[in-house]
């Protein structure tokens, strides 16, 4: 052809390659997929909620129509969880469409965006889509440099994104020090505070972010319920914003962005405190399980706030994708973090004790 078919910034786009999926592993090494444990994706070992599956089944009923465009019962329940306005509220195909949409409402072609060295890798390529420039700020001990990271911000700055915990390394910032970082934030940049890890946190780190968007109109927060409300297959996340910053996020939003039977396992898993409850304490308990087992073989890793782990396994650039093959070849999935410009360190998901045990002893045999 004589013209391209798409701009240079859309051509240089490397597509996100998520985790493999089980069956996937099961036909590429010959294996049963009963007897493969999958710790690659940071999903919630307990599967989905049993609340859940029968607001599921109840939903089915109407899969004739199209789901509520608005998610009218969905935003209700998000209103009463976090005490805000329905107005506030976008709703997302996952938290990774609140983050692409954020792109697509704020940022012009040209324009500067500003996230963390080691940052989820969704905000290099939601820049990217954008035809926007980076600005990656190196990174403070594997983790956000939030002083740093306000210095970067320059004139034709138009959106920072922010994790926190952060994804893939586990860090996490003080609530002291995120406030301080968004009053030094132009008014007339869009923070994108993403807490996809969030529940996770234990007590003494919690904070309640949706008090910082009524003082900081140019504030998203950022949430999913793929992790730990256990519906990572349904897709659904959603924003609080103030009703400006909404207003234009909805007006990029696809319609009908969550389905039916997303919206309705989601109302049930957003009132489900119970499992909540269950999906920490696993977590926790698996941490340490996790941690135990790296300080016994004398691996380093970073202290996590969220579900994994980031645990360094060797000292060579080809340390990280060796382990990894070696670890599939005996039915464990993990994640290599190569992308991310680490080569020698793994992410680990935390599962169930059993699965952490097999991927223990499986790590064990490798390494030995």
């Amino acid at each position: 052809m004589s013209k391209q078919l798409a701009p240079d910034y859309v051509r240089a786009i490397a597509p996100y390659q998520a985790g493999k999926p089980i069956s996937e592993v099961a036909r590429e090494f010959g294996l049963d997929e009963a007897g493969i444990v999958k710790l690659a994706s940071n999903e919630n070992p307990l599967g989905m909620p049993e609340s859940a599956k029968l607001a599921m089944q109840q939903a089915m009923a109407e899969l004739g129509r199209y789901p509520d465009a608005n998610g009218f019962a969905l935003k209700a329940a998000i209103s009463a969880k976090y005490d805000v306005p329905q107005s506030w509220i976008t709703l997302g195909n996952g938290s990774n469409d609140i983050l692409e949409i954020a792109a697509h409402a704020f940022v012009q072609p040209g324009q500067s965006v500003v996230y963390a060295q080691y940052g989820f890798l969704v905000y290099a390529l939601a820049t990217q889509a954008v035809g926007a420039r980076a600005i990656e700020v190196p990174a403070k001990e594997f983790g956000h440099d939030l002083q740093a990271m306000a210095k970067a911000i320059t004139a034709d700055t138009r959106l920072v994104y922010l994790a926190n915990p952060n994804n893939p390394t586990g860090t996490f910032v003080s609530a002291a020090e995120l406030e301080a970082f968004l009053k030094a934030v132009p008014a007339d940049v869009v923070v994108v505070l993403d807490e996809a890890y969030n529940e996770y946190l234990a007590a003494e780190h919690q904070y309640e972010s949706t008090a910082w968007v009524r003082q900081y109109p140019n504030l998203v927060v950022s949430r999913t319920m793929s992790k730990a409300y256990g519906l990572a297959g349904l897709r659904v996340g959603f924003a609080i914003a103030q009703p400006e910053v909404t207003d234009l996020m909805n007006r990029i939003r696809q319609p009908f962005n969550v389905n039916s039977l997303a919206q309705a396992a989601a109302i049930a898993a957003l009132n489900d405190k119970a499992f909540l409850q269950k999906s920490a304490e696993v977590n926790s308990a698996g941490y340490r399980q996790l941690t135990a087992a790296f300080d016994e073989l004398k691996l380093s890793y970073v202290p996590s706030f969220g579900n994994f782990v980031l645990v360094k396994v060797g000292e060579d650039d080809g340390a990280g994708a060796r382990v990894n093959l070696a670890l599939l070849q005996r039915g464990i999935i993990v994640r290599p973090v190569g992308n991310y410009g680490l080569p020698q360190w793994l992410r680990i998901s935390i599962g169930l004790p059993e699965e952490n045990a097999a991927f223990i002893a499986a790590l064990k045999t490798v390494l030995a």
